[in-house]
């Protein structure tokens, strides 16, 4: 029998998060704290079984759309019809919010994965046993950080034009403004609740950003403002973020939900790597 989870079961759900999820090992905790702590604009739940958990959310800006944000069970309760119990609690509870379909699809800007990772088959053959289809792919990119991530040259030029780059302190709430006129809200949710964030300036004005660790461990989302495109902001800025999270003890980034395959490609010989289907049912 499935139950919600009080916050002071968290832990407890994380554990079973970190033993379940394989392939992101040391994240499963990490991952069960940022869906706990969601925008102000967001509803969201955990549920439990004896072995599994299950988060769900709902976005106030597509209100008829829920998303099923996390499913994990401990590999010693699998095999016995948990996840699918775990699913159709969490339908339920979608229901209740007014949802009109479910998805195993990233709800940004907080979020586990963009969809189910392919190599996550048991978890992929749940959703189409239950009658979800499979309607999009989406990507991520691996970065090893091993390399050369070296900016110096590239500053000193930067400053020559008039160009600074900073890490961002205090100013935070100064670059997710910036993030919100140039892009969306949920970049700047991103870039508020990011582990670091990085931002260029001239004469007072931002022209690009770059964050990691919004979605522990990966990194992302990044962006140069149309008019500032052309002066090497982007590969700088990545690179600083990546040099840090090396320094944070990673070896290896994701770079998260891609779009400029040849982009990062080029500046940090990332490679296309995690493939993710995404899903969705209507419920009746």
């Amino acid at each position: 029998m499935t139950h919600a989870v009080r916050a002071a079961e968290l832990a407890e759900a994380a554990g079973v998060a970190e033993a379940a999820l394989t392939l992101d090992a040391g994240e499963g905790a990490a991952l069960v704290e940022r869906l706990s702590r969601p925008p102000a604009d967001r509803r969201w739940t955990a549920l439990a079984t004896d072995g599994g958990v299950v988060l769900a959310s709902m976005s106030a800006q597509d209100p008829a759309a829920g998303h099923v944000d996390l499913l994990a069970v401990h590999p010693s309760a699998q095999g016995q019809g948990r996840g699918r119990a775990l699913v159709l609690a969490a339908e339920e509870w979608l229901r209740g919010q007014g949802a009109r379909q479910a998805r195993f699809a990233g709800n940004p800007p907080c979020y586990a994965w963009p969809g189910i990772d392919v190599r996550y088959t048991a978890a992929a053959c749940l959703a189409e046993s239950l009658g979800y289809e499979r309607y999009h792919v989406a990507w991520n990119m691996t970065a090893d950080l091993s390399g050369d991530l070296s900016v110096e040259e590239d500053l000193l030029r930067l400053e020559k034009a008039g160009v600074a780059v900073r890490a961002a302190g205090g100013d935070r709430e100064r670059v997710a403004a910036f993030v919100a006129e140039h892009w969306n809200e949920r970049w700047a949710w991103e870039a508020v609740n990011a582990a670091g964030l990085h931002y260029a300036e001239r004469d007072g004005a931002i022209l690009a950003f770059a964050a990691w660790g919004a979605r522990p461990a990966w990194f992302g989302p990044m962006g140069t403002a149309p008019d500032a495109r052309g002066l090497g902001l982007g590969q700088v800025l990545l690179r600083r973020c990546l040099a840090e999270q090396r320094a944070a003890g990673q070896t290896g980034a994701q770079i998260g939900w891609v779009g400029p395959l040849r982009f990062y490609s080029r500046a940090v010989g990332a490679r296309a790597e995690r493939v993710f289907w995404l899903y969705r049912r209507d419920l009746a």
